[in-house]
């Protein structure tokens, strides 16, 4: 077990319902992807909340990348250490899928869903390509010729490209082969073939690319929310742009499987803590994230659900079979 107890005897002489528990040595974090991504920025920020509130003595980051996170999702697994955190989300539960991972989430103990952000369709500065509508036309007139990177396959920058172009009329059955997709392991790699000019186009988290954005080095197409986003409000929606698309990747938190409820409820009660203090609403806002936080059953049910919907699109978009 964690060790983490309800209260400390002081509390509990006195009877404080409301006391916090006792902080955790050191919890271990597994960012599931190479640095630079949204995953590895999550940990990190998650990381430093833990650390500079106090709440743990430690939160190390282990990037394990590869396979849309399913392979960190193995490592996960095979871990003994109870008080061990890995982000996931949207990008995993398709990766799952696509690379037909033996370790599913549901091998997983789910503990909190915590932020959403807007995807962004972006391309090189120098890009003959000035709105959506003229990269996705070159897309589907060219094919292959037109190379777009995003996170792993399956995950959302992969399915948000394939939702473009069953908007635009693409058959779905064809949109392997109209679709040069080209999945990194992590934001920075995607920065580099964008700045490189040795991809045409890409699609990741506003936080991701806001900083080439805003120095001029990469335009900003459009977004995938409902709504303009802080971090980029002169930039359009998909749905100002005329597709009737949209699509917002969440990230959140497993634990090794098999756990005890008294380990689960401590490291639920740990993320809760995070979630509620002044410095992770800080990195809300510094990160243009949406605060999404689910814990326990809701969370749960989310995910459930979330599994089928996505198992469900990347069939419908040609991207897995039925």
């Amino acid at each position: 077990m964690l060790g983490l107890a309800a209260c400390t005897a002081a509390d509990a002489s006195t009877g404080d319902a409301d006391a916090a528990p006792a902080s955790l040595d050191a919890v271990n974090l597994i960012a599931p992807a190479d640095p630079g991504g949204g995953w590895d920025q999550t940990a990190r920020a998650l990381s430093q909340v833990l650390t500079e509130e106090d709440l743990v003595g430690s939160a190390p980051v282990e990037n394990i990348g590869g396979a849309g996170g399913t392979v960190g999702l193995a490592a996960l697994a095979n871990e003994k250490d109870p008080a061990t955190l890995m982000v996931t989300g949207l990008v995993m539960v398709g990766a799952v899928e696509t690379n037909a991972s033996q370790v599913r989430i549901e091998d997983t103990t789910p503990i909190a869903k915590l932020t959403e952000e807007a995807l962004v369709l972006v391309v090189p500065a120098s890009s003959p390509y000035k709105t959506t509508e003229d990269l996705v036309d070159a897309i589907v007139d060219q094919g292959a010729a037109i190379s777009v990177t995003g996170g792993s396959a399956g995950g959302a920058d992969h399915i948000l490209a394939g939702m473009l172009l069953t908007e635009a009329g693409v058959d779905p059955a064809d949109i392997p082969s109209t679709l040069n997709y080209i999945p990194n392991s992590g934001g920075g790699e995607a920065v580099t073939m964008l700045l490189g000019n040795t991809v045409q186009a890409g699609i990741s988290g506003v936080g991701e690319f806001v900083e080439q954005i805003e120095a001029g080095e990469l335009r900003a197409l459009a977004v995938s929310s409902p709504e303009p986003v802080a971090l980029l409000p002169d930039t359009p929606t998909l749905i100002d742009e005329g597709y009737d698309v949209q699509l917002t990747n969440w990230r959140g938190l497993l634990a090794p499987g098999d756990l005890d409820d008294a380990d689960v409820a401590a490291l639920q009660e740990l993320v809760t803590q995070v979630h509620d203090s002044d410095a992770w609403a800080a990195t809300l806002e510094e990160k243009g994230w949406a605060d999404a936080f689910l814990v326990g059953d809701e969370f749960q049910s989310f995910l459930d659900g979330n599994i089928t919907e996505v198992t469900q699109t990347l069939q419908t978009i040609g991207l897995v079979a039925p």
